[in-house]
């Protein structure tokens, strides 16, 4: 189970990662786009360029329309892509300045309670963005620029939501098996180096 595991939540981190590159991409076309257009309206291109500015106006050389909302549901998507490869890898930030000193029951435990409250906020974040998608979709609420529906913004981030709430739950569970039986049933190099 926890491969099959790995491979969704790597799976996801491509996807995150390709939606990272595509709005990077967007966003240098946008800034280009805009700059070309400040410079086809600035007095010197009028003034000796006219038709070559006039050209590039004319064909709608300017910056993105509705690029902020799209990097703001792209970068949304790719958070959410990334949260199932940190879980399962243990990349969250931890400091473990006592906990060194341990009895390892004693750490087994404390990651229970780390993976069991990771567990719940995964899953309470899971579902209030389901419910705030309902609402969007409900409601018929679009962007102000291009004018898509704001629940499709919503519905990827809700997969990547899901998948990490359901990796937080196996986790949790997990962490109690070991802790009961007292046996390692995850890979031991789980957790990040920090």
């Amino acid at each position: 189970m926890y491969e099959f595991m790995l491979k969704i939540s790597r799976f996801m981190a491509v996807l995150g990662g390709l939606m990272l590159v595509a709005l990077i991409f967007l966003t240098c076309a946008s800034i280009i786009g805009r700059s070309l257009n400040g410079m086809f309206h600035s007095d010197f291109f009028q003034a000796n360029l006219a038709g070559l500015s006039q050209w590039g106006l004319d064909i709608g050389i300017g910056p993105i329309n509705g690029d902020y909302e799209l990097i703001e549901a792209g970068v949304a998507f790719a958070i959410f892509a990334f949260m199932p490869l940190c879980q399962i890898t243990g990349g969250h930030a931890t400091v473990d300045v006592f906990t060194s000193g341990f009895s390892l029951r004693a750490n087994r435990i404390l990651r229970v309670i780390t993976d069991a409250v990771f567990a719940a906020v995964f899953v309470l974040i899971a579902v209030q963005l389901y419910g705030g998608m309902l609402s969007k979709l409900r409601t018929g609420q679009t962007t102000f620029l291009i004018e898509f529906p704001v629940w499709w913004a919503y519905a990827p981030s809700l997969v990547g939501a899901v998948i990490a709430a359901a990796i937080a739950v196996y986790l949790a569970g997990m962490r109690l098996m070991e802790s009961l039986t007292g046996r390692d049933l995850l890979p031991a190099d789980l957790g990040a180096d920090h």
